[in-house]
């Protein structure tokens, strides 16, 4: 099975336009983020995982059935802390690719037998998938 786990503070500090929206409204940020990664697992069909540094006492998953996995770190843990232990996991089992801008990060998951990609690289396999549902779509509406 292939994973995608994404640094979800990575992105929204690395695409400017969620930046900005997660300067004046975090949770609608975060939430935006979220709906892109649903989109791109339901067109995909790849396993995807967001991690977020949390602000509360306790870890937690914040999952819809049928949606992405969503966790936030503990008030004693950071999301890197996450994502290696998913990745040191279920590394050897599934093809898991880590995205983030973290350097250290990158090189952990990489010695844990998962890949990385930059938050930038992220931005363009998301916007390839959307094109290419479309893509289908037409297609399949064509066909009728």
């Amino acid at each position: 099975m292939k994973v995608l786990i994404v640094d979800g503070h990575s992105v929204l500090f690395g695409w400017p336009e969620l930046r900005a929206m997660h300067d004046s409204r975090r949770i609608a940020a975060r939430e935006h983020l979220v709906r892109l990664l649903t989109s791109y697992q339901d067109a995909t069909a790849i396993k995807v995982i967001v991690v977020f540094d949390g602000r509360t006492p306790k870890a937690g998953d914040d999952s819809a059935p049928g949606g992405i996995q969503v966790f936030y770190s503990s008030q004693n843990q950071t999301a890197d802390d996450i994502i290696e232990r998913l990745v040191a996991k279920y590394g050897k089992e599934h093809d898991i690719t880590v995205a983030t801008n973290d350097t250290l990060e990158q090189q952990t998951v990489y010695s844990f037998g998962g890949s990385w990609m930059s938050v930038e690289s992220l931005r363009t396999v998301l916007g390839d998938a959307e094109k290419d549902l479309r893509t289908r779509i037409k297609r399949h509406n064509a066909s009728d």
